[in-house]
């Protein structure tokens, strides 16, 4: 595999506050995630952790967290984990405008896959500029 495409899975630790009703927020929520689209593995590390692996083009860590304060879990909100989550959300919302996935955009696949195209050394370009190749 090669290194374009391991840089688009993900894996992101999600830690739960300890304060909450439920003790094992943590297996709760990898039952919850693990019918979800995108996502390819959860795994619980300790039980207010789970340790997540997804693919960016279909859904972001942005998008997950979402899912899961919708469901009622409550994430941890030290300053620790709030840099974390800060940097994670804006270095994958970086890469995912890279590859020309709009924010709105739930699955940019196949625009990732045309822009990989296009940038690929391959014989089917034009170098000519447009007015030259219309000129014919």
């Amino acid at each position: 595999m090669d290194m374009a495409c391991e840089s688009l899975r993900k894996r992101r630790e999600i830690a739960f506050c300890t304060l909450h009703p439920d003790p094992e927020q943590a297996h709760s929520a990898v039952a919850f995630l693990t019918d979800i689209q995108g996502i390819d593995r959860v795994e619980v590390l300790h039980k207010a952790a789970i340790e997540v692996h997804y693919r960016l083009v279909a859904i972001t860590l942005a998008d997950i967290e979402s899912l899961l304060e919708d469901r009622g879990f409550h994430l941890d909100n030290r300053l620790v984990y709030k840099i974390k989550r800060a940097l994670y959300h804006y270095s994958e919302d970086t890469q995912r405008a890279n590859l020309g996935c709009a924010k709105g955009d739930p699955n940019c696949t196949e625009k990732v896959f045309v822009n990989r195209y296009r940038k690929r050394d391959h014989g089917c370009q034009d170098d000519r500029p447009d007015h030259w190749r219309r000129y014919l």
